[in-house]
């Protein structure tokens, strides 16, 4: 890695209690006092740096790699130069996300923008916010009446706490992020930029047009949730909107009002959930998915990117497509269409030439 970066090296860990750390098998034990201070990609990384190879496609690297030590599976461990450590491992990915925790833990959280703790002379606290000990709230952010914080919880500059609002403890609200009407658990991350309890989208047609639906409802946060940069979760229209335990959200994600979303679920980048949808406990949904209002998706189902979910998807299902379906299905129309456009099957040339 370049020598300016923006998260310091380690001071160092020895290869032994790094492979202890992660499950890992150092395949020959003379590495074991090795250090390592840092991390790179597999094709840049260099002396002190620990990298990973997931699968035949890294080959050509690894076979190159100037690492100190690499994560790989068994099958690729033959491949690893013998001037490079090889840490033996069923998931490489995984044992690297670990090692970097450790090795970056900077990087963990959103950085902060001010190293001082406490209030900051240059935020608002409202005298009737309740704040716990150790909570950081840094310039020009704004803390509600009424407002809780836990413990060793971060607001950043710039953000904003609505009236009544409860964060919990060991939270970090990111820059310029808007959280109002919401009750938030413990240690739960929401990047920059997010917006959380506004107004869902609610209009009937009336005698003079559309009126306003007045949305009453709340935003409920379990634990451990991750709410990437610009994505916005509205308040309930009467009922909550509720975000499962552990449920990892990607930037540009709208999530509509009385949505509920089971816990540990991940649903990727410019995912639109509309109003009423209910998702099941581990569910997995591709970027830019659209999800259709009053829809349930059941427990464990994945949804392929750019997928358009009319109807409820069954617990476990892989589906695809626009109109969303079995992927099975998905992939056999998709290839007789492709046939269709660029060829038949008798070989003979079809469409226009282009």
């Amino acid at each position: 890695m370049d020598n300016h970066s923006f998260f310091p090296s380690h001071e160092g860990m020895s290869l032994s209690d790094l492979s202890g750390l992660c499950g890992a098998e150092l395949a020959e034990m003379s590495f074991s006092s090795r250090i390592v201070t840092g991390i790179a990609s597999l094709s840049r990384a260099g002396e002190g740096e620990l990298t990973f190879a997931n699968s035949a496609k890294s080959i050509p690297d690894l076979k190159k790699s100037r690492a100190a030590a690499v994560f790989v599976t068994k099958r690729l461990a033959s491949h690893v130069p013998a001037d490079v450590a090889a840490l033996i491992v069923a998931a490489p990915q995984s044992a690297f996300a670990r090692a970097t925790a450790v090795l970056v833990p900077s990087a963990v959280r959103p950085l902060r923008l001010s190293s001082d703790s406490g209030v900051s002379k240059a935020a608002h606290v409202d005298p009737s916010a309740h704040l716990e000990d150790n909570v950081t709230v840094e310039p020009f952010a704004v803390v509600a009446a009424g407002a809780e914080i836990g413990a060793g919880s971060v607001i950043a500059s710039g953000a904003a706490i609505g009236s009544g609002t409860r964060i919990g403890r060991d939270c970090h609200i990111g820059h310029g992020a808007t959280v109002q009407h919401a009750l938030v658990g413990n240690n739960v991350v929401i990047h920059p930029g997010v917006r959380i309890g506004q107004d869902g989208f609610g209009y009937v047609p009336g005698p003079r047009g559309l009126e306003k639906v007045p949305q009453v409802g709340r935003v409920i946060i379990q634990d451990h949730v991750e709410i990437g940069s610009g994505t916005t979760i509205d308040r309930g229209a009467i009922d909550d909107t509720v975000i499962g335990e552990g449920t990892k959200i990607d930037n540009l994600v709208q999530i509509a009002h009385n949505v509920r979303i089971g816990r540990h679920c991940v649903i990727v980048a410019q995912v639109g959930i509309a109003g009423s949808a209910t998702l099941g406990d581990g569910v997995m949904i591709g970027g830019g998915a659209g999800i259709n209002g009053h829809v349930t998706i059941g427990d464990g189902a994945q949804l392929a990117a750019l997928s358009g979910v009319a109807g409820n998807v069954p617990s476990g299902a892989l589906w695809g497509g626009q109109p969303a379906r079995p992927m099975r299905g998905f992939l056999r129309d998709a290839a007789e269409a492709n046939a269709r456009a660029f060829g038949r099957k008798d070989g003979k040339k079809g469409g226009k030439d282009t």
